[in-house]
């Protein structure tokens, strides 16, 4: 009988559905999430007078947010959040100190 009830069990469990897969976490606008080595998402658009907001969340990992033309940078951070509000239409290029592969890119249009 002990026997019946395992096997039962172990042909229950083999039926079963898989666990779901975890949705991807929804995107907030104007929100860059700074983590595992990236910028996402990596590039943004947004309207002059509109604001970015960086977060990080990398842990024990440091990165920073540099413009290339040094129109805005971040100090560099573990935590925290860095912003900062976009006044002029163009594309403005930016990149982590420490991680030169990490870029993204803020288009602001009119």
């Amino acid at each position: 009988m002990v026997l019946f009830g395992a096997a039962a069990l172990v042909l229950v469990s083999g039926c079963s559905s898989p666990a779901p897969e975890k949705a991807p976490a929804p995107e907030v606008p104007g929100q860059v999430i700074v983590a595992d080595r990236s910028y996402t998402p990596s590039n943004i658009t947004i309207s002059a007078g509109e604001t970015v907001t960086w977060v990080f969340a990398d842990g024990g990992m440091a990165h920073d947010v540099v413009a290339d033309d040094r129109a805005f940078r971040s100090p560099l951070m573990t935590a925290n959040s860095f912003s900062h509000t976009f006044t002029e239409p163009g594309t403005y290029s930016y990149h982590c100190t420490p991680h030169p592969d990490m870029i993204g890119s803020v288009v602001v249009v009119p």
